[in-house]
């Protein structure tokens, strides 16, 4: 049921989806996340590629009564943003003992424009060893989906985001004054 919606979506959907084969475990970026349809569209292109997820959505959104209930049943993941409490060292612990791992993440954390993206993607996936996948939205070209292409993170922090920043230039959300350039606090030290 899931396939044939994503289908009738695909087809109905003003942009080209982009779903390159997946590797069975990583961690997928979503960016530029500027619009609520970005989590819409991410789920119809692994529906559509026939590929669970889970994504991470603040608790406040997951919490709600009817549309919580929803969020989850997709593969919704409620996190509590205020403190950490250790959703980084669950995932790679959840990773690691799952044949099949696929977590999106907005790493930006919210629609809004900010200066720097949370960087719990980065250590999710160094930490657990999967590799990353630049998935997108570029409402300029009018395409969505995610690179074909597996990327390794080495450690060096301020090498890996030079390769997504390079990746994501140019790529403008469905509403391109909230797009931030990717960039971690951590990039600094």
């Amino acid at each position: 049921m899931k396939k044939l919606i994503a289908r009738i979506f695909r087809r109905l959907y003003p942009m080209r989806m982009q779903t390159p084969p997946l590797p069975p475990k990583a961690v997928v970026i979503g960016a530029p996340h500027t619009s609520v349809m970005d989590a819409v569209l991410m789920v119809m292109a692994f529906w559509y590629a026939g590929r669970p997820l889970r994504f991470m959505v603040k608790n406040q959104a997951a919490d709600l009564p009817v549309l919580g209930a929803l969020v989850r049943a997709l593969g919704g993941v409620s996190i509590e943003r205020s403190q950490h409490h250790g959703v980084v060292e669950q995932a790679i612990e959840e990773a690691a003992a799952a044949d099949e791992f696929l977590l999106v993440i907005a790493p930006k954390g919210t629609r809004a424009q900010r200066p720097y993206w949370k960087s719990g993607f980065y250590h999710i996936a160094l930490g657990a060893h999967i590799p990353v996948i630049y998935g997108f939205i570029d409402a300029s070209q009018k395409v969505y989906g995610w690179d074909s292409t597996p990327h390794m993170l080495t450690g060096d922090m301020k090498h890996d985001m030079d390769d997504i920043r390079a990746f994501y230039a140019g790529k403008l959300g469905v509403h391109p004054e909230l797009t931030s350039e990717p960039r971690l606090k951590g990039e600094e030290q």
